[in-house]
């Protein structure tokens, strides 16, 4: 070959890899902006994406130097969904409600307490047959499941999962499905761990699903939420109403990490009260999340209401299966409130603290 033809041919190869990475990268802007404003192929800058941002969510300062904090908070974010989108490529990372917020102010809308450490009252759940589960389950599909809600900025997950359960498990002794007080624990169980002193559920500022569970099975039960509203503030006075009781605690378990058993407790007994690490959770907008890096620190509660075979992951040109998860921070986030997490490498640590509750027969 002419060499001059080689060398044409060459510069060509070199331009066409520019175009690919230049195009990428523009994608991956246009992607987070489509995100806020829709499908208009709009160039938008950070300060018109974060007009857009303010005008989706409602948001207001009270002030010009306020206003500029959290356009500042609000770019370093950008940076953060466009790396969590590398490290997530299954997923679909961007702008949320969650987007002029410092990990610090994020970490008010988790509060699963640190030290993990199961009630005296809580069994290891039995080993159970897994040859037959089915490939897909949903409890969504069998009306187990309330609507999504939304905790605000208060650490009350560990509430929201323990009311998601003790649903599910009345629905399944009872064939009601009554949405539960997420308040009542606030307001009421301050459950502590024996051994550790201090480590107790405590409202807004954190808690755990199994010191929940075991402060229900002692007082008897959960009212209704309509009869005992969430307020998303603590340090009220407990209101709780024993005549009001609609659900309550026969036993509560700890499901072991095997991924099968966790699926055939979710089957058998209705949603399951987990924990994760939350994460990428702050920049999630749909999509099967599957992290190539992500902590197994847990600090969030959260229901696992079922699972399904695969879900597609482009980049990585396969179907991986994975866990659907009821979130509390409203329909608005995720996927209309839901969170879907690969299976099978207890990714952020979803495998880590499952617990399954069976609720006792009311007449």
């Amino acid at each position: 070959m002419d060499p001059r033809l080689s060398l044409v041919a060459f510069s060509l190869f070199i331009a066409g890899i520019f175009v690919t990475s230049f195009v990428s990268a523009e994608s991956e802007d246009n992607m987070l902006i489509r995100q806020v404003i829709g499908d208009e192929n709009h160039q938008l800058n950070d300060e018109d994406q974060f007009g857009a941002f303010k005008s989706k969510f409602g948001k207001s300062y009270g002030s010009q130097e306020e206003h500029d904090y959290r356009l500042s908070v609000f770019k370093a974010n950008l940076r953060r969904a466009k790396r969590y989108q590398k490290l997530d490529p299954s997923a679909v990372h961007g702008v949320t409600q969650f987007s002029d917020m410092t990990p610090e102010e994020f970490r008010k809308h988790l509060g699963l307490r640190s030290r993990v450490k199961f009630p005296s009252d809580a069994g290891k759940a039995p080993i159970l047959p897994t040859d037959d589960l089915p490939e897909n389950f949903d409890w969504r599909d069998h009306g187990a499941v309330t609507s999504v809600k939304n905790q605000g900025s208060c650490g009350s997950c560990w509430t929201f999962s323990t009311t998601g359960a003790l649903e599910g498990a009345n629905f399944l002794a009872t064939g009601k499905l009554e949405s539960l007080s997420e308040q009542q624990l606030v307001d009421c169980d301050h459950e502590c761990d024996p051994e550790e002193q201090g480590s107790c559920d405590a409202g807004c500022n954190g808690g755990l699903m199994n010191s929940a569970f075991e402060y229900t099975l002692k007082s008897g039960g959960l009212m209704r939420e309509k009869d005992y509203p969430y307020t998303a503030k603590d340090h009220g006075a407990c209101k709780f109403d024993k005549s009001k009781v609609v659900a309550s605690v026969a036993n509560f378990s700890v499901v072991s990490l095997d991924e099968d058993q966790i699926a055939a407790n979710l089957v058998k007994h209705g949603p399951l009260a987990v924990a994760i690490n939350a994460a990428y959770m702050q920049t999630y907008i749909g999509g099967v999340s599957c992290p190539f890096l992500c902590a197994k620190r847990l600090d969030h509660g959260v229901l696992l209401v079922g699972y399904g075979a695969s879900g597609y992951a482009p980049i990585r040109m396969k179907e991986k299966p994975y866990w659907i998860i009821k979130n509390s921070w409203g329909e608005n986030w995720g996927e209309k409130g839901y969170y879907k997490i690969c299976k099978g490498h207890n990714v952020c640590g979803v495998d880590s603290m499952v617990s399954t509750v069976v609720a006792a027969h009311r007449h």
